[in-house]
């Protein structure tokens, strides 16, 4: 038996909005620890893992250690169905094919009950160890992902340098380059407007855009985003869940002899459109330039044949005469 019952309803919601584009189909896996979940992308590029501890709950009982196939944006439909403010229970029995969604109003005047089936979900439970970083950067949520944000208008690619100096990310586009520095900054009055900056070793990495801004989607769940760094290890960024968990992505940078490959696979949208214009704007344009072409080498053709017509008349009226 399962049964959780969480007061801030909205907090699964957002959780939800910040994975269910980058995994469709996930297994939720339920311990007496806490409720988790790790998947990987559909590219097997990025992994997403969360953790909601068991104290984090109002209401937590788990009776043996469960997994809940799900799809995401189906349970992420049905978490709209509630209120920012509404209290989340979720039931499930031993060996059920369906899952209970209740949500409750504040003022406990409003109950809704939903039904969503569960998945077989095939999934290999990667084992992550625990890592010692060259650099770890400590910045608010919301100017990473402005950066993030402004810097897919230039590149593909965001190129993360971390020094004494601070961090640095850098595109380069067709159109140009772009770069941002965000110094250590440790003054600031609130903590969560902080920079700070743990580096043993200078690392720089190179990683996909389009990957990051996926990330940042996570960013209403945390004023501050941890992102750490290492030459020999994916780069991980994480959101904490409130005081009951957390939400780490990992993606693995790119190589400098992948980079050809890696940007083909990054814009394929962006190199296949051109070239298919091109090849639509050569085939037209014979078709244009070829009926002129015919119609004026034609004319000239004529020319020449009543010229010959003349010459060979002469000729023959000139061999009768002789004759």
């Amino acid at each position: 038996m399962l049964e959780l019952r969480l007061v801030q309803g909205g907090l699964l919601k957002k959780v939800l909005e910040a994975i269910k584009d980058l995994v469709n189909d996930a297994n939720f896996d339920c311990s007496p620890a806490g409720f988790s979940l790790q998947a990987m992308d559909s590219s097997h590029v990025a992994l997403v893992a969360l953790l909601l501890r068991s104290e984090g709950f109002e209401h937590y009982r788990c009776d043996r250690n469960l997994s809940m196939g799900m799809n995401l944006n189906n349970m992420a439909k049905m978490l709209k169905c509630a209120g920012n403010d509404d209290i989340v229970t979720i039931k499930a029995d031993d060996g059920a094919d369906s899952v209970t969604f209740m949500f409750e109003s504040p003022t406990q005047d409003k109950i809704s009950d939903f039904e969503m089936k569960l998945m077989d979900i095939d999934s290999e439970h990667l084992g992550i160890p625990e890592a010692e970083f060259q650099a770890i950067v400590r910045m608010p949520s919301a100017e990473f992902a402005r950066i993030c944000k402004d810097l897919s208008t230039i590149g593909d690619t965001v190129v993360i340098s971390v020094t004494k100096e601070g961090v640095k990310f850098s595109t380069r586009g067709d159109i140009g380059t772009a770069s941002i520095v965000c110094r250590q900054n440790t003054t600031v009055d609130k903590p969560e407007e902080a920079t700070v900056i743990e580096m043993e070793e200078p690392v720089t990495l190179t990683f996909a855009l389009r990957y990051m801004n996926s990330f940042t989607k996570a960013t209403p769940l945390a004023s501050q985003v941890t992102i750490s760094l290492s030459s020999d290890l994916p780069g991980v960024v994480e959101y904490k869940v409130a005081e009951m968990g957390y939400i780490r992505f990992y993606l693995a940078p790119k190589l400098e002899e992948d980079e050809i490959e890696t940007q083909v696979e990054a814009r394929p949208q962006v190199d296949i459109r051109p070239k298919a214009e091109t090849k639509r704007k050569v085939e037209a344009k014979p078709k244009v330039e070829t009926k002129p072409k015919l119609e004026i080498k034609s004319e000239e053709e004529r020319e020449p044949q009543v010229e010959s017509m003349v010459v060979e008349t002469k000729v023959e009226a000139d061999l009768m005469d002789d004759e």
